[in-house]
């Protein structure tokens, strides 16, 4: 079995990778409270809005 190094990415590609990777983390964790807000308070499961509901979906 052979490996083949890779050089480390640096500079301007590193930078694109890091920024890449930052807004895949954290596109999905600031949108993942909109999501289960929209579910969980349907009008169909009675589930009223307030602070303590609220607090529970987070």
């Amino acid at each position: 079995m052979s490996t083949t190094a890779h050089p480390s990415p640096a500079g301007r590609r590193l930078a694109q990778l890091t920024l890449l990777a930052t807004g895949v983390v954290y596109g999905d964790i600031g949108t993942s409270p909109l999501y289960a807000f929209r579910e969980c308070f349907k009008p169909e499961y009675g589930l009223a809005p307030d602070p303590a509901n609220i607090y529970g979906v987070l």
